[in-house]
């Protein structure tokens, strides 16, 4: 997965010199918690909680609790893998199941996306087993059908930056900044640079948060595939295939980073009238890259942002 990370730093917050920054790899991609010198002692900490989040989540990591799900079709849960279950299920009722952990069938089982990548036939696409009422769990455990794998990478960073961010406000932390990839939470404010799908080096926009603490996210088709973006990771579960109406989605809103995710990769894969027509219902602002090479920005992007500027 590593030869991804750098395709995968979508933002990048640009922050002044009394904060300490920190990278690290997790999750399958570059970590930066920036913090206010005075707490950054709670660094470690962050990356710390990170790391226990993907013990629970990945489906990567042969130790963590969803590749063991995937493995052995049930197991015991762990405190933060039925947490995102839950909010895996609500985002499933939500999205009208454009966000469907199943997916893992597909991103998984054919595609093998970040491992020993391959094409897979329309017919094994069309037979794979994407059904999210074969997961079941409760408090305790959790069984899959036998013909079914669960792949939660389209919530998780935001899931893990959101319980980083938590932990930070009840140590009284005002300033910070954590980052997983395109998945980003600003406690107090921040510069960020969405990044140019068509020229890694440069910036489709850039703006300024106003909110004291903002989360912003961001999915795109142009940065993991097979062979070409027509095959992408982002998966409509409904058609089996990989979605073509967006090149990039950017978020923007005080809501949980997770639910960010979770909206970003189901709205990738949405037909384009019920995309917006769902994003008109929820309190975010957003910067869209359609397929056309139309870019769509939100009527209500100074509600949470200053100093816009596309380039």
């Amino acid at each position: 997965m590593l030869r991804f990370l750098v395709f995968l730093l979508l933002f990048l917050p640009f922050l002044n010199a009394q904060m300490l920054t920190r990278t690290k790899v997790g999750m399958g991609t570059f970590i930066t918690i920036s913090m206010d010198e005075n707490h950054s002692n709670l660094i470690e900490d962050g990356f710390q909680i990170i790391k226990n989040v993907e013990l629970s989540l990945s489906s990567y990591d042969s130790n963590a609790k969803i590749f063991q799900l995937n493995k052995n079709k049930k197991i015991s849960l762990d405190s933060y893998t039925y947490q995102a279950l839950v909010l895996s299920k609500k985002y499933y009722e939500q999205t009208d199941g454009y966000f469907d952990i199943t997916i893992g069938s597909i991103t998984k089982d054919l595609y093998r996306f970040g491992e020993q990548e391959q094409l897979p036939t329309k017919q094994d696409l069309q037979d794979a087993n994407v059904n999210f009422k074969g997961l079941s769990f409760n408090l305790h455990v959790a069984s899959i059908d036998k013909n079914m794998n669960l792949d939660l990478g389209g919530m998780g960073k935001g899931f893990g930056v959101d319980k980083v961010a938590d932990y930070f406000k009840n140590k009284n932390v005002a300033r910070a900044v954590i980052s997983a990839s395109g998945d980003i939470r600003c406690l107090d404010t921040c510069h960020i640079d969405i990044q140019n799908p068509h020229e890694t080096e440069s910036s489709l926009a850039s703006f300024d948060t106003v909110k004291h603490e903002t989360g912003i996210s961001t999915s795109g088709n142009y940065n993991r595939y097979v062979q070409s973006s027509k095959n992408n990771h982002l998966i409509n579960p409904k058609l089996k295939k990989s979605a073509q109406n967006f090149i990039s989605i950017t978020l923007i809103s005080d809501m949980p980073n997770s639910d960010l995710d979770a909206f970003t990769t189901a709205v990738s894969v949405m037909p384009k009238e019920k995309a917006y027509s769902f994003l008109h219902k929820m309190p975010v602002a957003y910067v869209i890259l359609q397929s056309d090479g139309r870019l769509v920005v939100s009527t209500n992007i100074d509600e949470f942002v200053e100093n816009f500027k596309l380039y």
